[in-house]
């Protein structure tokens, strides 16, 4: 399979994913102000609407939308517990979250402030959004590891990723300890780190 990325981009998450449940793939690196794909190509060739994740499997075909990417990985290895069982309550907090993520966090709050159609008042209002929405998410961690509970989840990746870009964009996430003591605990998870810093090497460059 091939991951169509952007380092630090939200495909992080998705990459974290299958480097904690030992997925192999062939990540393909995206320009996401052109499109190009390093090693030539367009992603608008493999995926109309130009975005990443876009997963393309061994069988030629391509999903794409972060969340629905997460869980078909997620499934892929039941036993990483990344993706709870259909049917099960826990799966369906962790599509719960997942929804929350992509559109209370990621398209109300970084979609707004990283797209260049947005002028200074639109980004100053997203990024007000984001304390109370951060509230909610650090008093649904009270006394927990990870959001569906203790095992780390599809949910968690995407989350980390948030978190993890949100300090470049003015958004000071230390007022919560129980964020920053989450956040650790994810970055510490060897999946995690090795993808983490695989894309930060990618960034600089």
């Amino acid at each position: 399979m091939e991951l169509f990325y952007s380092p630090l981009a939200c495909s992080l998450a998705s990459h974290i994913v299958c480097r904690e449940a030992d997925i192999p793939v062939t990540l393909r690196r995206v320009t996401l102000s052109t499109k190009e794909i390093e090693g030539g190509g367009s992603l608008f060739d493999i995926n109309p609407k130009g975005a990443v994740p876009t997963l393309r499997r061994d069988d030629g075909s391509v999903l794409t939308e972060g969340p629905s990417v997460l869980q078909y990985l997620g499934d892929l290895k039941p036993a990483s517990g990344l993706c709870p069982a259909f049917g099960t309550d826990e799966r369906y907090r962790v599509i719960e979250w997942l929804n929350y993520v992509s559109t209370e966090l990621h398209k109300r709050v970084f979609y707004m402030m990283f797209t260049p159609e947005s002028d200074d008042a639109a980004k100053a209002a997203a990024r007000a959004a984001a304390p109370r929405r951060l509230d909610f998410v650090a008093r649904a961690l009270e006394g927990r590891d990870y959001l569906a509970g203790s095992g780390f989840t599809v949910a968690d990746a995407y989350l980390f990723w948030w978190l993890t870009l949100a300090s470049r964009v003015g958004i000071d996430t230390s007022v919560h300890g129980v964020l920053e003591a989450y956040k650790s605990r994810c970055a510490g998870r060897p999946g995690v780190g090795a993808a983490l810093s695989y894309e930060a090497a990618q960034a600089a460059r």
